[in-house]
């Protein structure tokens, strides 16, 4: 695990981009795994931008999304298909075709999704504040691939911004992909910013892999970056 501590949020997305430009560089036909959130958004803006002045085209790569609530429109303006056309798809000429955004209630709908993730060159993932990745809530056994989950009440909580600050307003449930699945890509990107997530950064690095950690997993991939903000890792020792 390659820890790297950037000053503030826009060094830390221009150090992911950085990270990410190289994956888009070396392969010809890159498979992305993307997330959602206030994370990413600054690397997403990156890639756009890179790819307005010319530096990467986006017909050849494939995405999978992490995850998506459970029982929202995707039209939705809170649904992660909308956020994902917002900050990254409807800007570059990637081919709609080629976006995967996970969407459904059952087991079935779950394992169908799974069965197409396939070859992912890199992973990219935010952490939450309970050391959750993509929707992999505490609890989630390492071997547990996409699946619907109940949302914890730390994660309505911290959602619940986006949903007019009313938990009530906020999905109870989430198509997510799984640990298992997670750990399958090449590479894993994990960017996290502020104090609120300086616990379960922590967590990730210097506890022991634990399922009440999600994001300590990761300890057992070959390949993970990790790029925080100073806030961030504000409680790491080393």
């Amino acid at each position: 695990m390659k820890v790297f501590i950037e000053k503030d949020y826009d060094a830390l997305s221009d150090k992911a981009f950085e990270v990410m430009k190289e994956v888009l560089d070396e392969n010809d036909h890159p498979v992305l795994g993307l997330a959602t959130g206030s994370s990413p958004e600054g690397l997403y803006a990156r890639m756009v931008e890179d790819y307005k002045e010319g530096n990467h085209s986006y017909k050849d790569v494939v995405t999978f999304n992490l995850d998506e609530y459970v029982g929202i429109d995707r039209n939705d303006p809170q649904s992660y298909y909308t956020f994902m056309n917002n900050h990254l798809f409807k800007h570059i000429d990637i081919d709609p075709a080629n976006t995967h955004v996970p969407y459904g209630s059952t087991d079935e709908a779950a394992k169908e999704y799974d069965d197409q993730i396939k070859n992912v060159s890199i992973q990219l993932l935010g952490i939450g504040r309970n050391g959750h990745i993509g929707f992999s809530e505490p609890g989630t056994p390492f071997d547990e691939r996409t699946h619907i989950v109940d949302l914890t009440d730390s994660t309505i909580e911290a959602n619940k911004r986006f949903f007019d600050n009313d938990v009530n307003k906020v999905p109870k449930q989430a198509i997510s992909q799984g640990i298992a699945t997670i750990m399958d890509a090449d590479k894993i990107l994990l960017i996290a910013s502020g104090a609120d997530k300086a616990d379960a950064v922590k967590a990730m690095i210097e506890g022991e892999p634990t399922i009440e950690c999600p994001a300590s997993a990761l300890q057992n991939h070959k390949d993970v970056v990790v790029v925080l903000d100073e806030a961030a890792a504000s409680k790491l020792t080393r």
